[in-house]
């Protein structure tokens, strides 16, 4: 044996006379990242004035919207290329004509999205890799105050209308359009849509509706399946049936008792009859359960009186005990989030209206179920401090994540389930925790996951790579701009400096009292990452970070 070197000249070499063992190929390849780094950077670079999104999975396009979020714009990443007539061309810097965002990104197209009572959701966009589809957003301005009619949840705003659009990023046509009216969806680092695969989950909070779609390859979105008030198809034709059948043995009854009233006026009474029973059986329908909340008490129900083998009484005891006096806690829960966990089961997250109004979700109960769409049914059932459900999340974490089982450059985004480090982290914080109790509350807020927040670069992996989390990770969201520049240290030598990434102007902001956040895109193959600070009141500072 001899010790591993960071020459990359060497380690092609190793790579060329020695093989990897099973099942760790592409980790070994994955190490070249350790000497191909993001190591120059070039200073507040001139940019358009746009608001950048993210970079696709697979890296061949950046996202990017208007400043007006009207239009989408679309760039396909380059590297730099110039031309030298010196004889010492390696020692030159780069020319200054270079040092400018086309350099580094070609524009491929910019398409108008939004009408004129519109805009796009900046903070949303879902990508499809295996069609090259990219899924954006757009909406009216939300209500705030609107009033609960037709069975809204109270307290939730209102959104006139909800526009996704499924466009094809090669040359930005929009292939096809999904529209939710007078609903809510909360499109915010894309808490209130899943994708699996083909198939998406659109969770509308205001109808208390999950919308099942599918992407077909032709690029149309087809509607599977409405989960909320009903959960089968048959369910709304079978109520209907059924409120028109005793609709009609009503009226049945009516005519018997004025024939045998004999009375004269039987239009007009009857008339009014038919609309008192329609009035009626409107009633009854809207005091009805949806289908999902009948679904979940129903489990809950089940699993009191199966806990209780002995007898009847303790069964009646308990049931009064931990059902009964929650009884309408429990009919009063709304669905806050949902994600698939295959392609047939979906975790949903329920809580309160005022949970979700205030957004302080470390103090609000929740709680998680697991339903079988097949079936129809909630097959799990587990409160937001469960300790069975915290294990399942801290040994399978991927699983959660999982989003296709397609993408496999995502199966290597570092977690406590496959990262020994992230796992050592995890249990440093639990034991540095003050209640277990808080602490698995604090872990759990992030269920269910949401969709494709986080990026596949190798510079996030952990096994790498260290640098402080608090600054930087390879969850996609804004933060607070550090004083200092992010340092990279390479994991197997600690004491060795990899890169920096520092936000902002080379020289250091002018006003250190500013709140200045930064957010930072990720190439996820090539070594290429933009920084971006933004100050109120003050333009936004672009830093591009390549290998020089």
């Amino acid at each position: 044996m001899y010790k591993k070197t960071n020459n990359i000249v060497a380690r092609i070499f190793e790579r060329q006379i020695t093989t990897p063992p099973p099942s760790t190929s592409i980790n070994c390849v994955r190490q070249f990242y350790e000497n191909l780094v993001p190591d120059c950077t070039i200073y507040d670079v001139e940019c358009p004035d746009q608001s950048f999104h993210k970079f696709t999975d697979d890296g061949h396009y950046l996202i990017s919207f208007s400043r007006n979020h009207q239009n989408l714009i679309v760039y396909r990443p380059t590297w730099p290329s110039f031309s030298c007539n010196q004889n010492n061309c390696d020692s030159l810097h780069l020319p200054q004509k270079a040092k400018r965002f086309k350099s580094f990104f070609t524009q491929l197209y910019s398409v108008s999205l939004a009408s004129h009572n519109e805009f796009i959701c900046k903070d949303f966009f879902l990508h499809i890799k295996t069609n090259q589809f990219g899924l954006f957003a757009t909406q009216t301005a939300p209500v705030p105050d609107a009033p609960a009619v037709r069975g809204a949840t109270k307290g939730i705003p209102l959104i006139e209308k909800i526009t996704f659009h499924l466009v094809r990023l090669e040359d930005g046509i929009t292939l096809d359009e999904k529209v939710i009216n007078n609903d809510f969806v909360s499109l915010a680092q894309s808490m209130g849509v899943f994708l699996y695969d083909d198939l998406l989950a659109i969770m509308a909070l205001r109808s208390q509706t999950i919308h099942i779609l599918q992407i077909r390859d032709s690029g149309n979105l087809v509607d599977v399946q409405a989960i909320g008030a009903f959960c089968r198809e048959d369910d709304a034709l079978f109520l209907s049936s059924h409120a028109q059948a005793s609709t009609h043995f009503v009226d049945i009854i009516y005519m018997v008792n004025l024939d045998k009233q004999k009375q004269p006026k039987l239009p007009l009474d009857q008339g009014g009859n038919e609309i008192q029973h329609h009035q009626q059986s409107t009633e009854a329908q809207s005091s009805f359960l949806s289908g999902i909340k009948q679904r979940l008490l129903s489990f809950m129900f089940r699993g009191i009186w199966d806990g209780e083998r002995d007898h009847s009484l303790q069964r009646v005891q308990s049931l009064k005990k931990k059902f009964y006096m929650h009884f309408q806690d429990y009919v009063d829960l709304i669905m806050w989030k949902v994600q698939f966990l295959d392609r047939h089961h979906l975790l949903i997250k329920f809580g309160s209206v005022d949970g979700w109004v205030s957004r302080n979700v470390d103090h609000q109960p929740s709680f998680f179920a697991v339903y079988s769409m097949e079936s129809t049914e909630i097959i799990a059932f587990y409160q937001n401090s469960a300790d069975e459900l915290y294990r399942l999340f801290e040994e399978f974490c991927d699983h959660f994540h999982a989003t296709s089982r397609n993408t496999l450059y995502m199966n290597f985004i570092s977690s406590h389930s496959n990262n020994i480090h992230a796992l050592e982290q995890l249990r440093c914080m639990k034991d540095k925790a003050s209640s277990f109790v808080q602490f698995v509350k604090k872990m759990l807020a992030s269920l269910p996951v949401s969709c494709q927040s986080q990026s596949p670069s190798p510079y996030f992996d952990q096994s790498l790579f260290r640098f402080d989390e608090k600054l930087i990770s390879a969850t996609d969201r804004h933060r607070q701009s550090a004083e200092h520049p992010i340092k990279f240290i390479s994991r197997r030598h600690p004491n060795i400096f990899k890169f920096k990434i520092n936000p902002g102007p080379e020289a250091g902001g002018d006003d250190d009292e500013a709140k200045k956040i930064s957010s930072f895109f990720f190439h996820p193959i090539l070594p290429l990452a933009l920084s971006i600070q933004h100050t109120l009141g003050q333009p936004s500072v672009v830093n591009i970070h390549f290998r020089g």
